[in-house]
Order: structure tokens, then C-alpha cells, then sequence
């Protein structure tokens, strides 16, 4: 492939941009100081390295984040950071974006990628793949609340189907009047969680995904951090 392309690829920028690079004489090809963008190398076995750091070639980029409360799940806005700023400069690039949004204040398990086609697989409806939530409510949930969820609840202005995910309860506080739980959803809309238990006279307090389909949150990543997803995570995603 073109040395230009192969740099792009590598998230160094834009075809224009890796081109100044070039000609600045920034990019070498096996130790040889290389101008030409058109130059044709080979991904696999050239040695390509950028102001002295060697280059690998990769164009799927998989990321797990833990995010936390304040961020957005865009690639862009005007008023509020979004989960891209907390990526490190090296990790960044244009075409990453989260597959699957998280509400501003909730927490957790986010999928960065920018494989369209398996993000597309993940959140299409008829895919029907899981998620799972930890919540905190201002209420005390009970065997009738999963009654009410099972039976239908207003969620848009009219009643809605009947809730064909999983509620646990976690533990509850009788003098606080609140509720800890654990949620799975088969198939989620906006901000279905919070509407739920709107719907019964309840407010989430706190809300944090833990897994999305066989991707579990890493109790190791502190709040704001992210990693790479390992092969054998990516491997049962894509099954």
C-alpha cells in the first residue's frame, strides 16, 4: 500500500496531513529516510517508524471504557466533554466513536470502536443482546413493582409493552426508602431505565452498566480510564 495511506491508517492524521509529514522527512522506511507518499510499502514486513517510533498497522481500533458521570457519548458537542477527551492522543482518531450511548450522569461499561459493522450488529434491535445495569432508587422495589414492569408501564405518554428484561433486587433500606438492584435488558429505548421507575413513582439515583452482551466491565479500570479490549473479549463479541 501507499507509505501515505499506511500512515493514516496508523492515526497520524489525514492523507494530506501524513503528506506533509513525508516531506518533512518525519517517516522512515527500514532505517531509509523516505519523501515520497506515493511510496509503496509493504504492512507486514517493512519496518516504518515516525520521528524515530516504530509504527504497527492497524485499522480496527476496540476499546473498553469505564466512563464517568459528566461526559457525554458523542464524538462532538458544543457544551459538554465528551468520552473522546479522555482518550490519550496517541489513541485517538476521528473515525472512533462509542457504539452505544450512556446518559450523561450514568457510569460504566462503554464500547469504543470504530468498526461500524460490529458496532451496527451490537445495537440493532433484533439482535436482542443484553444489557446489564447496577442502580440505586429513591423507593422501595418490591415483588409488586415486577409485577407492574411485567405487566407494562407508561413510558412515552402511553403503556407500554411488557418488560421482558431481568430485576434483581440488590438489597433495600426500609428507613431510607430506597432500593439497590440489578437490571438486564433485552432491548432498551431512551433513557429506559429512568422512565421505568419514573413510571411507578420512582427516580434513579445512580445508574451504571456492568456488561453488554458477553463483554463484562473490568473491575480494574478506575473511573475515566480505559484499555484495549484483549482478543478473547473481542472473539465471543463478535459470536
Amino acid at each position: 500500500m501507499r507509505l501515505d495511506k499506511y500512515l493514516a491508517d496508523c492515526g497520524l492524521g489525514s492523507r494530506s496531513e501524513v503528506k506533509t509529514f513525508i516531506k518533512k522527512g518525519r517517516v522512515t522506511v527500514n532505517g531509509s529516510l523516505v519523501r515520497s507518499d506515493k511510496f509503496q510499502v509493504d504492512a507486514n514486513e517493512d519496518e516504518i517508524a515516525f520521528d524515530g517510533k516504530m509504527l504497527h498497522h492497524q485499522t480496527l481500533f476496540y476499546y473498553m471504557m469505564n466512563k464517568p458521570a459528566g461526559f457525554v457519548s458523542v464524538t462532538q458537542d458544543n457544551q459538554h466533554q465528551t468520552v473522546l477527551e479522555l482518550l490519550n492522543t496517541a489513541d485517538y482518531r476521528k473515525d472512533i466513536f462509542p457504539a452505544g450511548r450512556l446518559d450523561k450522569d450514568t457510569e460504566g461499561l462503554l464500547f469504543l470502536t470504530n468498526d461500524g459493522l460490529l458496532a451496527h450488529e451490537l445495537l440493532s434491535p433484533s439482535k436482542h443482546v443484553e444489557k446489564e445495569y447496577y442502580a440505586k432508587i429513591d423507593g422501595l422495589v418490591t415483588e409488586e413493582t415486577v409485577k407492574q414492569f411485567s405487566e407494562g408501564v407508561e413510558l412515552f405518554g402511553e403503556k407500554g409493552n411488557p418488560f421482558k428484561g431481568e430485576l434483581s433486587v440488590v438489597s433495600t433500606n426500609e428507613n431510607e426508602k430506597s432500593s439497590e438492584i440489578r437490571l438486564i435488558i433485552h432491548r432498551g429505548v431512551y433513557h429506559q431505565v429512568k422512565r421505568m421507575f419514573r413510571a411507578v413513582d420512582m427516580n434513579v439515583t445512580y445508574l451504571k452498566r456492568l456488561r453488554m452482551g458477553t463483554l463484562l466491565l473490568d473491575s480494574r479500570l478506575e473511573s475515566g480510564s480505559y484499555r484495549d479490549l484483549t482478543k478473547d473479549e473481542l472473539e465471543k463479541l463478535r459470536k
